[in-house]
Order: structure tokens, then C-alpha cells, then sequence
């Protein structure tokens, strides 16, 4: 099932909890609009090559459409149009006044110099300019794009529209980025996964934990887990998997992997097959990397009685289902990994208001952020008798629908 389906299907399963009216629900899922466009650049050889870029803004009744923007080969618009309409409802529950969108070029990153990269985000940018916007729809970085990418697209829209610093968020500090935003995505997965524990008497100090994925979320969420206190048994990534079963030291891998790039052979733990990482025995298990990683081939084997949803969609609907009947407790992606867009929040904010917060301003919002929204589901669930997923696609969906039917959408 992809992740069209699956993000449809918790949609739809929401709105009849909710009792949405039928035309509602369906006006709901139709995106405000898509956009595809031609980017044609000179590779450095002097040959020309085309890449596709899509664009879609899905919904925009609770303010201007936010979103990343990912390079990557397989930008499938299927794919791109489940991410944007995840959006909406991800922004809807951490409760920011954003609506969703999502974008990206089909094109393989590592295989173009820095100056096509540079060039193709230009193009891209020109082509679209007059479509997104500070009060239109606000791009982010997402695969295979990072603040660079950002700089550019900020840069090349400026010689259109004048200095606008807040049309894109994850900027370099240096171009108006807030301080916070590269860490945001694993500290408020970390503050989720407080919020959660604490609703049964645990905290993070004395708990085991899988990460799965080693990029910025996994690596941050391991080092805040670290200075509270939490065992990481288990880390992967591309390059591998390391077990240490009295606890890895996240600091000194964290060393090792900036010097070597990878896992494989870090001498604080053993190897691991990256399949057994998902099944390996601990309390919280937290999947950082890629979408459909728990499924019914291995939900059975779960070992976790907590999951902590860091990556979009790491969870299938089936094992969904196994893993519910078992009495595992799924914070979902649609909450536990909202730290990112709330944080690009906070930075539009300072942009627009031209003011700069300090680091420790950012991380105390985060905190309230995250905290007010796990309550809001847990209210959800209460009202609903149902799960945290549905409680937090419930909390979205009113959200949205609620803004839509005051704004008046029939007319």
C-alpha cells in the first residue's frame, strides 16, 4: 500500500469518526493545485538536460501552504501529492497557522556538480516564483535539498520579488535562518517521546532504545537521548548496524562516523544485520529513515512496546493492525516529527517580524509546541475512544475542516 493510500485511508477513517459531511471530505482531499514544470539546464560539459519539478499545494484554509522540496529520482507525483496532503494535517496538529504543500525535481543529486545543482534550483525557482510566496506557500529543504538549496531559491526569488527572507525556511543563519531549526526534527521526536513516556510514569533516563537511520533526525534524536540518560542499544543506517547492549556511546560514534561516514566498524559495539535492527528487544523503538519499514512480514517480531514514528510513513497499515493488537503504543509521524515545521515556523516568524530569537527562546517554544499538541490528541483519543493515530488525524482534520466550512467553501 503507498503512501497515497495509506495517508487517504487515516483521512477517511478520521472523517467518519468525525462525521464530516460526504462533499466536505471529498473537497478536503483535492489539492488547491499542482504544478509541474520543465527545468532544462546546461550540464558542465556544455550538453543540455531536462528534469521534471512538481510542485503540489494541497490545501490552503488555514494559511499559506509549507512544505519541502526534495531532489530525488524517483519524484513521483503520487508520492509528492500524499506528502503535501500529510502536511495539511501535520501543521493542523501541531497547530501552526500553515497549510500543506509538497515539491521536488526528479533528478539523482550525488551525480550533479554543486554548480548544476545551483543552476537546476534556478531555473526551478524562476519557474515558480510567482506561485509561492511569504503568504502563499513557504518551501523547506527535504531529501537531497539542504539550506544551500534553500539560499538559492531565496536568492533567485529576491530578484523578483525584493529581499524576502521568509519565503523559504531552513535557511544558513547568515540568510536569516533561526538557530534550533537543524536540530528541531530530533528534539521534538525527543520531546514527543517525554510526553508520551510520561503518560505512563517512565521517563527517558533508564529506557532502551533502536534508532533506525543515522542522518540529522536519527543522530540528534541518539545524542538527546543520551544526555537524558536513555540506553541507544542499537543504531543503523545505510552503511550498517552497531549493538551495544549496555548502551553505545552516541558522542564517540557520532565522532566516528564524521571521520569514516559510516557505521561499519565502530569498535564501542558489535555488528548487526540492519533486518534484525526493527526486531531487536527494547522498550522504544524509534525508525528515523525511510517509509514502509514496518510491515506484516516483520510486525510479528516486534519486540518495542513503544514506537516513536520519526521518518513519514515508516509504518504500513497492516502492521498497523498486527502491531496495535499486540498493545504496542505508536506515536505517529503525523505528530512525533512535526518538530521540523514547527521550528520552520518559529523562523518565518523572526523573518517577518525581522527579530531573531536565541537558541534557547526556539527550544522553549519547541517544547510548548509539542507538549500542548500530545495533550490536544490525547483529548482526541478520549473523545473518540481511539488510538494516537487517529487521534492526531482527528485533531488535524477538525482543525482543517473546521477553518474551511467558517471561511465558506461552498461559494
Amino acid at each position: 500500500m503507498n503512501a497515497l493510500a495509506g495517508t487517504s485511508r487515516n483521512f477517511r477513517l478520521a472523517s467518519r469518526l468525525l462525521g464530516l459531511d460526504s462533499k466536505l471530505e471529498k473537497s478536503l482531499l483535492i489539492p488547491f493545485r499542482e504544478i509541474k514544470v520543465e527545468c532544462t539546464i546546461p550540464k558542465d560539459d556544455g550538453t543540455l538536460v531536462s528534469y521534471v519539478g512538481f510542485r503540489i499545494q494541497h490545501d490552503n484554509s488555514r494559511g499559506p501552504m509549507k512544505g519541502g522540496i526534495r531532489y530525488h529520482p524517483e519524484v513521483d507525483p503520487d508520492e509528492v501529492n500524499a506528502l503535501a496532503q500529510l502536511m495539511t494535517w501535520k501543521t493542523a496538529v501541531a497547530d501552526i497557522p500553515y497549510g500543506g504543500a509538497k515539491g521536488g525535481i526528479g533528478c539523482s543529486p550525488r551525480e550533479l556538480t554543486k554548480s548544476e545543482l545551483e543552476r537546476l534550483t534556478r531555473v526551478f525557482t524562476q519557474k515558480i516564483h510567482d506561485l509561492i510566496g511569504i503568504h502563499t506557500d513557504v518551501p523547506a529543504p527535504d531529501m537531497g535539498t539542504n539550506a544551500q538549496t534553500m539560499a538559492w531559491i531565496l536568492d533567485e526569488y529576491s530578484k523578483f520579488h525584493g529581499h524576502s527572507p521568509a519565503v523559504v525556511t531552513g535557511k544558513p543563519i547568515d540568510l536569516g535562518g533561526s538557530l534550533g531549526r537543524e536540530a528541531a526534527t530530533g528534539r521534538g521526536v525527543v520531546y514527543a517521546t517525554e510526553a508520551l513516556l510520561a503518560e505512563y510514569w517512565k521517563a527517558v533516563k533508564g529506557l532502551t532504545f533502536v534508532i533506525q537511520g543515522f542522518g540529522n533526525v536519527g543522530s540528534w534524536v541518539a545524542r538527546l537521548i543520551h544526555e537524558r540518560g536513555g540506553k541507544v542499544i542499537a543504531v543503523s543506517d545505510v552503511t550498517g548496524a552497531v549493538k551495544n547492549p549496555n548502551g553505545i556511546d552516541i558522542p564517540e560514534l557520532l565522532k566516528y562516523k564524521e571521520a569514516t561516514g559510516s557505521l561499519k566498524g565502530f569498535s564501542g559495539g558489535d555488528a548487526l544485520d540492519p533486518n534484525e535492527l526493527l526486531v531487536h528487544e527494547c522498550d522504544v523503538l524509534v525508525p528515523c529513515a525511510l517509509g514502509g519499514v514496518l510491515n506484516k512480514e516483520n510486525a510479528a517480531d516486534v519486540k518495542a512496546k513503544f514506537i516513536i514514528e520519526a521518518a513519514n510513513h515508516p509504518t504500513d497499515p497492516e502492521a498497523d493492525e498486527i502491531l496495535s493488537k499486540k498493545g504496542v503504543i505508536m506515536l505517529p509521524d503525523i505528530y512525533a516529527n512535526a518538530g521540523g515545521v514547527t521550528v520552520s515556523y518559529f523562523e518565518w516568524v523572526q523573518n517577518i517580524q525581522g527579530f531573531m530569537w536565541d537558541e534557547d527562546k526556539v527550544n522553549k517554544e519547541l517544547k510548548r509546541y509539542m507538549t500542548q499538541a500530545f495533550h490536544n490528541i490525547k483529548t482526541m483519543c478520549q473523545t473518540h475512544h481511539c488510538n494516537l493515530r487517529m487521534g492526531a488525524f482527528t485533531l488535524g482534520v477538525n482543525r482543517v475542516a473546521r477553518a474551511t466550512l467558517l471561511r465558506g467553501w461552498e461559494a
